[in-house]
């Protein structure tokens, strides 16, 4: 089931945009992290992979060198495409709670979009 709200802090969104840009025309790969409280979720930070790989068509990282952490609550890449949707390798990939994707220019959050588990985009908020 999904949150009923998701809360992402400023510093989140401008950190998203600023690594994805200096990564293009590669995909760039992130973990989100936070913490959940009833129905909202909060993303207040960033975490680059272990041993993260970025080609122009994919990034990916191997999952069972993650930490046992319960704070990290989804992925957020690029795709320099420009496509805010998931993929189908995205969809079969999900990881945690939410996904999130970036595309270019990098310049505000109306290049920042939400996914849920189904690929359905999500509603949220800044602060």
């Amino acid at each position: 089931m999904a949150p009923r709200r998701v809360v992402i802090k400023r510093d989140v969104i401008d950190g998203l945009l600023s690594y994805c840009h200096d990564f293009h025309p590669r995909e760039g790969i992130l973990l989100l992290r936070g913490k959940t409280k009833k129905d909202e979720i909060e993303v207040n930070a960033l975490m680059i992979p272990p041993l993260p790989v970025h080609s122009e068509t994919y990034s990916s990282f191997p999952a069972h060198m993650l930490p046992l952490d319960t704070s990290i609550l989804g992925i957020a890449h690029s795709h320099p495409n420009g496509v805010l949707r998931p993929s189908l390798e995205d969809l079969n990939n999900y990881f945690g709670r939410l996904m999130i994707i970036v595309g270019p220019p990098y310049e505000s959050e109306a290049n920042v979009a939400l996914f849920d588990r189904e690929g359905n985009r999500a509603v949220y908020y800044v602060v």
